[in-house]
């Protein structure tokens, strides 16, 4: 027995080393796993019955894999489904977390979005002897398969990731045929919030971008890296027809579209003209998690209503 799992340890590092195994897992020691997670720690898992979620996509797969009654925290951006957060304790905001608050909930093992902060406290938390596994933020149907197994694998789940990961890729299949029908792709500016007077824009490598690009539309803010404010000039060139935004929790969206059409830049294109705006719930939209293609679905079919328009942009027949 200890040749077998010997070998296997030896298989895995192996794979790892040669970059074929970016999400692995070794059995060791009965139920016990070793994963590799997004920042190619081998993490060893030896109890996953109590589980603290950290990054809404990482809380939806885990509902998705029917382990939800094994989660006994979760952070706030952890909004669907609405029992995660009525139900299970809240550590915080998943890039303000502290040691202490995460820690309180005894968990036996943490799953959380690379993107979780501050440094100094995801630091200090991989040093626990709970075991700390950093689930990747990739925005793409390959990327939330991978998040899948491997968050799957970390909590035993194998069969059950596997149904999930065929979902997903079914429905970007279904996805891709719909907008493989777009004879022009419209041209879209995402808008994440206004500050100071001036519109935060989502350029390339962001969330934004990447659910854009699978609804079948052109990013005029390609050009840009991340999201970062624009200058009204800078959006006037960028003469977008339609502006994709999310609603505020608990604002008031009459008044955040008037702010929005009010700022000069947006005003003066094309959508601002038209008074063209597609707003959508944050998490579902820019989340990546198992409800992505049908996010990116219901974009794709606001962007380009039926009948087909004027100008041959209509993807439905």
């Amino acid at each position: 027995m200890r040749a077998l799992r010997a070998g296997a340890h030896l298989i895995w590092m192996l794979a790892s080393a040669l970059g074929t195994a970016p999400v692995s897992i070794v059995p060791a020691h009965g139920a016990d796993v070793v994963v590799t997670d997004a920042g190619g720690r081998s993490v060893r898992i030896a109890d996953a019955s109590r589980i603290l979620a950290i990054g809404g996509d990482v809380t939806e797969i885990i509902y998705a894999l029917g382990a939800e009654a094994r989660l006994v925290g979760v952070d706030s951006t952890s909004q669907f489904p609405l029992e995660a957060l009525k139900q299970k304790k809240n550590v915080g905001y998943m890039r303000a977390l502290s040691t202490e608050g995460v820690i309180s909930v005894n968990a036996t093992v943490i799953l959380a979005s690379e993107r979780s902060g501050p440094p100094e406290v995801v630091k200090t938390l991989k040093t626990t002897s709970v075991p700390y596994v950093e689930v990747p933020d990739d925005h793409s149907a390959a990327g939330i398969a991978r998040k899948v197994r491997l968050i799957a694998l970390a909590l035993g789940a194998q069969a059950e990731g596997e149904r999930v990961v065929r979902q997903v890729e079914a429905d970007f299949a279904v996805l891709a045929e719909r907008t493989g029908q777009i004879k022009r792709p419209v041209r879209a500016l995402f808008v994440l919030a206004v500050q100071n007077g001036r519109a935060v824009v989502g350029g390339q490598g962001t969330s934004a971008d990447a659910i854009l690009r699978l609804a079948g539309a052109e990013n005029v803010a390609a050009s840009v890296t991340g999201f970062r404010p624009l200058p009204d000039e800078a959006i006037v060139e960028l003469a977008p027809e339609v502006i994709v935004a999310m609603p505020r929790s608990g604002g008031n969206n009459a008044h955040d579209v008037e702010q929005l059409f009010q700022l000069k830049g947006i005003g003066s294109t094309p959508a601002g003209a038209s008074r063209r705006l597609v707003m959508m719930d944050g998490l579902y939209l820019l989340g990546f998690g198992p409800r992505a293609p049908a996010a990116a679905r219901e974009l794709m079919e606001r962007l380009y209503p039926a009948p087909a328009g004027p100008n041959g942009t209509g993807a439905r027949k």
